[in-house]
């Protein structure tokens, strides 16, 4: 009876450790879900995902000659045409034409002045034709001006009500499923994944972690700069119209350096715009690992580089094809591109 009574104690505790741990078990993502066969199921199987999974592979099993310690696991991933979409423009700069929008009224004078004048008829086009110059304007007459906490709130509502002008779907939706794959998968191998984007680091913020699985502290991004002062007696951080910090091209490495303080393993872009960033990734000893997004598929999202006044990809893609970098080819080498499915 002894050991009757024993067998079926030990039989209630596997029961219910197994329902202590169900909660957990579905709190995990569908992505982490994934066969353990296939860590990339949205990837097809060509030479672009053998390289992912053999760079991994060779910096995480232990027995590798190449085993990188977790705390050097570092992989640096750009926003804007790498995790998802950036077309018809970046969707920050749609954030801001509906925050003038939203500002008009407070300010008459705009009627007359460019580039909002122009952006106030529905002339696009000719709003932008100013160029940065007046991408900055718009950028910093509608980022500031608030407090921080204030324009998260209003971040958190435009990310979850505003629509893509082309597929009808949610901006946090517009997201690549391969690349969500591609995030997952060195985490699950004690990698850590930074965003670095040439995007504002509050405006990312917002979304990063329940769009990416990406912590605030995680992102690196361009900022304003901040006041802080103290209103009613609470202390607030306030918004400047003034540029902090411009964290695209040769500033990548920089704000790499600043926010993290390691130097990545790994780094992931599609444009110029990333271009120093994969060579920062690359520059350093052991194995590296490069890769550019190709947008190469017109029927299912956008085909577009050298060319483009958006996410312009030349300098870049010369490079990788002669340093032999791993250059996705969107068309062949993703099953899917949203996790909604095609355009």
């Amino acid at each position: 009876m002894a050991w009757r009574n024993a067998f079926f104690q030990m039989r209630r505790c596997a029961i219910l450790s197994a329902f202590a741990a169900l909660p957990m078990l579905l709190s995990v993502p569908a992505l982490a879900q994934a066969p353990a066969t296939d860590a990339l199921p949205s990837w097809n199987d060509t030479a672009t995902k053998t390289a992912i999974v053999t760079f991994v592979e060779r910096v995480t099993q232990q027995g590798s000659p190449d085993l990188v310690p977790p705390p050097e696991r570092i992989a640096t991933f750009d926003n804007d045409g790498t995790l998802g979409a950036e077309q018809p423009i970046y969707f920050q700069l749609a954030f801001a034409l509906d925050r003038v929008k939203a500002l008009a009224a407070l300010h008459p004078e705009w009627k007359d002045k460019e580039p909002f004048a122009s952006l106030l008829k529905g002339d696009l086009k000719g709003a932008l034709a100013g160029g940065e110059a007046a991408i900055f304007e718009i950028i910093t007459v509608t980022h500031s001006g608030m407090t921080t906490d204030e324009f998260e709130t209003i971040v958190r509502y435009w990310i979850t009500t505003a629509k893509h002008p082309v597929t009808g779907r949610l901006y946090a939706e517009m997201v690549y499923q391969p690349m969500l794959e591609l995030l997952a998968y060195p985490r699950g191998n004690g990698f850590k994944t930074f965003i670095v984007s040439g995007g504002g680091i509050d405006f990312m913020r917002v979304f990063a972690e329940r769009v990416y699985g990406v912590p605030p502290e995680q992102v690196v991004g361009s900022s304003g700069k901040l006041n802080f002062e103290l209103r009613d007696g609470k202390p607030i951080l306030m918004k400047l119209p003034e540029l902090n910090f411009n964290d695209d091209k040769t500033g990548k490495p920089v704000g790499i350096q600043m926010h993290i303080g390691r130097h990545p393993i790994a780094a992931f872009g599609n444009s110029d715009g990333d271009l120093q960033m994969l060579e920062w990734a690359k520059g350093g000893g052991g194995v590296r690992f490069a890769l550019l997004v190709h947008h190469t598929d017109a029927e299912r999202e956008w085909a577009y580089d050298r060319s483009s006044s958006i996410g312009k990809l030349d300098k870049a893609l010369d490079t990788a094809l002669a340093m032999g970098w791993t250059v996705v080819d969107m068309k062949n080498d993703w099953k899917t591109i949203f996790p909604f499915g095609s355009k």
